[in-house]
């Protein structure tokens, strides 16, 4: 381990700090909680207990108390969703929107969709920001409009090609807004179903429904689009089959009359702190969609369709971890423009950042200043509606409780499933102590996170050979 950690260039500090931690007598506990977080960058740190009780008769089953982890606390992963932050964490939430979204295409008794709404009218649709300035780009074969045919890693891909003329204000302001792009998007979507179908809004919410589920991706102009999956049900939901004139191309025509319908406005703004100085203005502005609107049927088992049912999931669940600073930007709130400097942001989403700190004053409501490193966007990356499938914390409390039925089976408790007599009380009292590692802690962590990444891709590659020898076998 020594002479990895020297080869990977660590300083001395982190070295000896490493050492440290490597032959301390708890280690193997600690690379048990590390390795049970599946390698978290950012653990967060508890300090307390738990004590579990027969009620009936007072009887101590089982006692746990920090006071002999290592350091006197327990470590719990801190699940956070961006992969900047937590690679590890960011996994388990692409894995589980992964399974949200695969639930709501090819169906999961388990997650509570049937298999049978693969027949269900489905479409992958994305909808973009409109443009605020001609930017870098690869145009297909041809080359750029500056003359360059641009690498597919070219640093100034998506930047302006004359900054002093970009729309910088527009670019923020359609951000901050997209969120109510998409709310006034699905209004509009239900009633151009139901216009569609000669039907009133009432009668169609009555023989229909529509759901969804979408997650937001950065384009590399800084500007956010939306990917969703929209279907037809009936009426209950993914249970229920949609009626005979609920059709693909019926669902595929609505959502591109109701795009080109979405507008949001944002009325003028003037700010002025000193009277002996011009005020600062905004012109109105009125927010639509962009031009670029693609609608794809989704494909049921992959027979030659363009898109498929693992290929949507797995586009969704990648971009679910990812934010921002995809563009260039930080993962973290920026106070003032001097931070860009000291940070070192790129030019383009520096003055996206900067845009976002002068408007801030005009637009308070928008909380444009919070939301900077964000390049002014505000909302939820990934969200679905009521009836898509699962959600994710009923997915989370599924691990949860597999978790907890392996440890009462290791410590020999009774399992209220089997015996819904045999209840139990358990008793806990928790206190936060801090979060993270050490310098040398952190590059452990990382590494057990790299080894748990390579067995899964390891068994994940063995895994149809496997499958052939069981066939072959039977």
């Amino acid at each position: 381990m020594t002479d990895t950690a020297m080869a990977a260039g660590l300083d001395a500090a982190t070295l000896n700090d490493l050492l440290r931690a490597a032959n301390s007598a708890d280690f193997d506990r600690w690379h048990e909680q590390i390795k049970r977080t599946g390698g978290c960058a950012d653990p967060i740190r508890l300090i307390g207990g738990t004590k579990t009780i027969d009620p009936a008769t007072k009887t101590v089953l089982h006692q746990y108390s920090t006071d002999s982890e290592p350091g006197g606390m327990l470590r719990i992963a801190c699940g956070n969703r961006r992969a900047s932050r937590c690679p590890a964490c960011a996994w388990t939430y692409a894995g589980d929107t992964y399974h949200l979204i695969r639930a709501g295409l090819v169906g999961d008794p388990a997650k509570g969709t049937p298999h049978t709404l693969r027949e269900h009218p489905r479409v992958f649709a994305t909808l973009t920001a409109p443009s605020f300035g001609p930017v870098h780009n690869r145009p297909g074969t041809r080359p750029c409009r500056c003359g360059t045919r641009h690498g597919e890693d070219a640093p100034e891909l998506g930047t302006p090609l004359d900054p002093d003329t970009y729309d910088y204000a527009g670019a923020v302001l359609w951000n901050n807004h997209a969120s109510d792009l998409w709310r006034y998007f699905t209004i509009y979507l239900r009633r151009e179903i139901a216009k569609r179908a000669g039907l009133t809004q009432k009668a169609a919410r009555e023989q229909s429904r529509v759901s969804f589920g979408k997650v937001a991706e950065y384009q590399k102009r800084g500007a956010v689009h939306f990917h969703a999956v929209i279907r037809f049900d009936g009426p209950t939901g993914p249970d229920d089959p949609p009626p005979a004139w609920a059709t693909l191309d019926l669902l595929t025509d609505a959502i591109r009359a109701a795009a080109a319908r979405v507008v949001v406005d944002v009325p003028p703004a003037r700010y002025q702190t000193d009277p002996d100085q011009p005020a600062r203005t905004e012109p109105a502005r009125t927010l639509r969609w962009g031009a670029q609107l693609d609608v794809q049927p989704i494909g049921a088992f992959g027979q030659g369709e363009e898109i498929t049912e693992q290929a949507v999931a797995s586009y969704i669940a990648k971009y679910a971890t990812k934010a921002a600073e995809t563009t260039g930007t930080v993962d973290r709130r920026i106070g003032n423009k001097e931070a860009l400097v000291l940070l070192d942001v790129p030019d383009h989403p520096a003055r996206l950042i900067a845009a976002c700190l002068d408007l801030h004053p005009l637009y308070p409501d928008g909380k444009l200043r919070d939301w900077a490193h964000m390049l002014g966007f505000r909302g939820h990356f990934s969200t679905k509606s009521r009836r898509y499938s699962t959600t994710l914390g009923a997915l989370r409390q599924t691990r949860a409780d597999y978790r907890a039925a392996q440890q009462r089976t290791a410590l020999g408790l009774p399992d209220p499933d089997d015996d819904p007599e045999a209840t139990t009380l358990t008793l806990a009292h928790w206190t936060y102590a801090g979060h993270g590692h050490t310098p040398g802690e952190s590059w452990l962590a990382a590494n057990i996170r790299r080894d748990i990444q390579q067995n899964r891709e390891t068994a994940r590659e063995e895994l149809p050979a496997l499958l052939d020898l069981e066939g072959a076998a039977a």
